[in-house]
């Protein structure tokens, strides 16, 4: 009877496409984020919460809308520059930060490009159905439609600051960047929406403030 549970138990993580593991990565400040294998791929099941690149240099905190509308290199910042938003949220981030060479992914880990976001949201059901199986259960708002987290993705809505500097959408959407810029001024991004099961790939200025997962190399 043991035996069958066991059998069982191991069919239906197969079948979710989930490897549940204790793995860990830590980035350069010595923050510890949980992961999770999710078919052939190991994501962070947390977003982004380091202020330094791997070699040491900071990322410069920018609160004043002016000066990050015209920035052109990394710089990071807490929704609403409330650090209790960071606790459960993380870092958002211009995509100056994830360009930078010097690195803003822990260790044994790069930020997903637009073909390695693809290839989760394709595995967990495509663009329509996908949002469902990476949301988490708690903290967006009513009716997080579908929302099962069966991926163990555990994606938060953590909103995103825009280009010019104003913040929205916490409680309603997970934005994260993709590593691929499209053109001069934009780059490739992944969002999910409290009131629909959708992952749906899109594109946001670069100087927008975006969340990020990272991806283990492989």
């Amino acid at each position: 009877y043991k035996i069958l549970i066991a059998v069982c138990t191991i069919a239906v993580l197969f079948f979710c496409g989930v490897e549940q593991t204790t793995s860990q990565v830590t980035d350069k400040d010595g923050n510890v984020y949980k992961t999770v294998k999710i078919n052939t791929q190991e994501w962070m099941s947390e977003n982004l919460n380091v202020e330094h690149y791997r070699n040491g240099d900071i990322i410069p905190q920018v609160q004043d809308e002016d000066t990050w509308y015209k920035l052109k290199t990394g710089a990071w910042c807490y929704y609403e520059h409330d650090t209790e938003n960071g606790k459960t949220y993380g870092k958002l981030y211009n995509w100056h930060a994830v360009n930078d060479p010097r690195g803003l992914a822990p260790e044994g880990c790069h930020i997903p490009s637009k073909s390695e976001w693809s290839v989760l949201i394709e595995y967990l059901g495509g663009e329509s159905k996908a949002g469902s199986k990476m949301k988490a259960e708690t903290l967006w708002r009513e009716p997080n439609t579908g929302a099962t987290n069966k991926s163990s993705f555990s994606a938060y809505p953590g909103g995103y600051r825009i280009s010019i500097g104003e913040f929205y959408d916490k409680g309603k959407l997970s934005h994260f960047w993709a590593s691929n810029e499209l053109e001069k001024d934009f780059a490739h991004t992944v969002e999910l929406y409290y009131f629909k099961k959708d992952a749906i790939m899109r594109i946001n200025l670069k100087a927008g403030g975006l969340s990020i997962r990272c991806l283990k190399d492989q």
